[in-house]
C-alpha cells in the first residue's frame, strides 16, 4: 500500500484525489492547502487527515508519494520542503516559473535522491496512446506533418474561466504556457526532439492578461513538422468540446490519421476514399477529464515505482518542454524561428 499526500486542493486537484482514492494499492494519508477551509472540507469528504501546512503533514505521515497540485510559483519551495531519499514527488505542470528555477529544483531533487516527475497527462489520453502505438508499429511510414486545432470554446466573455480556473484571467502567458505546453510535450513524445520553434500569438478576449489564440510551428529532428493552432474562444463539433479540446490530423507516407472531438481515431490509407476506425486499447471514460488521463498517468507512475522502472515524464526530460515553451515566446517577440 503506497502512502500518498496531496498538496494543493483546487479545481484540478480534485481529479487527482478521485484517481488516488479509486486505487486499491494506494492510500491518501493527508491533504493540505493554504486555504484552511478547503483543507478541512477536502479532508472530510475523503475521510483523511487534513493539515495546516506541508511540514506538519510530512512529519505526521511520512508519505511515499507527494502529489503537488499547486501553481508554478509554489513548485520550487514545496518540492524542496518535500525532498527525501526514495520518495517520489509528482509536480503539476507547467514545472516552476523558469528554466533556471526548474533546473535548480531538479538538481536539488537528484542530490537528495528523490524521484521527481511531472504530471503531464495529455500523452496519457487513450487516443494518443493509440497514436503512439500506431507510429511505433510503423503503420504511418514516414510522418510528414501533424496539426492539432485547439477549440475548447471556453474562453468567451468577461466571465471566461472564472467558474473553473480563475487564475487564467491574470496569467501573463496563457495559451502556450498553460495549454500549448501539453502539445509541445505530446509532439515531442510522438515525433522526437524539437529543433526549431516559430510562434505567432494574439489575445482576442480583452479581459485576459495573456494570449488566448495563435499558431505554434515545431520542427522535429526526424523532419516531421507539427503545428498547434489554438483558439480558446472557438469550439469543436463534439458532445463535449473539452473531451479532446480539438481535432488532430497526422499525415504520412502510408496515409492520414485523424482524431475527432469525440475521441474517435480514423485512418485513411493513401489513395483510398474511405477511412476506417482505429480501435483504442485503453477505454475512454467520457465523464472524466481527457478520457481518464489523470488516472492513467497515476497508474503509470505507481507501476513504475512498484517495478523500479523509469517513468516517461521525468523532470529531467521535461526541461526540453520548458526550453521549447520559452523559445515560443521569444519567437513571437522577435518574429523569427528560434532554436530552443
Amino acid at each position: 500500500m503506497m502512502r500518498v499526500a496531496i498538496v494543493g486542493l483546487g479545481y484540478f486537484s480534485r481529479l487527482h484525489q478521485e484517481a488516488w482514492a479509486a486505487r486499491e494499492d494506494a492510500e491518501i494519508v493527508g491533504v493540505t492547502d493554504l486555504d484552511r477551509a478547503l483543507t478541512e472540507a477536502t479532508a472530510d469528504r475523503l475521510d483523511v487527515p487534513g493539515y495546516a501546512d506541508l511540514p506538519d503533514l510530512l512529519a505526521a505521515q511520512d508519505p511515499d508519494i507527494v502529489d503537488i497540485v499547486a501553481p508554478p510559483p509554489a513548485h520550487a519551495a514545496l518540492i524542496r520542503a518535500t525532498l527525501k531519499p526514495g520518495r517520489m514527488i509528482i509536480c503539476q505542470k507547467p514545472f516552476c516559473r523558469s528554466l533556471a528555477e526548474a533546473q535548480a529544483t531538479l538538481d536539488a531533487a537528484q542530490k537528495a535522491e528523490t524521484q521527481l516527475v511531472i504530471h503531464e497527462n495529455f500523452r496519457f489520453q487513450p487516443w494518443y496512446r493509440e497514436v503512439k502505438a500506431f507510429l511505433d508499429a510503423g503503420r504511418m511510414g514516414q510522418v510528414y506533418q501533424c496539426r492539432f486545432d485547439l477549440r475548447p470554446g471556453d474562453g468567451r466573455g468577461p466571465d471566461a474561466y472564472l467558474a473553473r480556473q480563475p487564475s487564467f484571467q491574470t496569467m501573463p502567458r496563457l495559451l502556450i504556457h498553460e495549454t500549448g505546453v501539453h502539445f509541445i510535450d505530446l509532439f515531442r513524445w510522438l515525433f522526437g526532439e524539437i529543433t526549431e520553434v516559430y510562434a505567432d500569438l494574439r489575445r482576442i478576449n480583452p479581459v485576459l492578461a495573456g494570449e488566448d489564440a495563435g499558431t505554434l510551428i515545431l520542427t522535429h529532428a526526424g523532419g516531421t513538422q507539427s503545428v498547434f493552432d489554438g483558439n480558446r474562444l472557438s469550439d469543436v463539433p463534439a458532445r463535449n468540446p473539452r473531451l479532446t479540446m480539438g481535432e488532430l490530423r497526422l499525415e504520412g507516407e502510408a496515409g492520414t490519421l485523424q482524431l475527432d472531438g469525440d475521441g474517435t481515431l480514423r485512418f485513411r490509407p493513401f489513395g483510398a476514399r474511405a477511412a476506417e476506425i482505429v480501435p483504442l486499447r485503453a477505454p475512454i471514460d467520457p465523464d472524466a477529464f481527457g478520457g481518464g488521463c489523470v488516472a492513467a498517468l497515476i497508474d503509470h507512475l505507481v507501476r513504475c515505482r512498484r517495478d523500479g522502472t523509469v517513468p516517461e515524464n521525468t523532470a529531467e526530460d521535461y526541461l526540453g518542454v520548458i526550453r521549447a515553451t520559452d523559445a515560443a515566446y521569444r519567437s513571437h517577440d522577435e518574429r523569427r524561428r528560434i532554436v530552443p
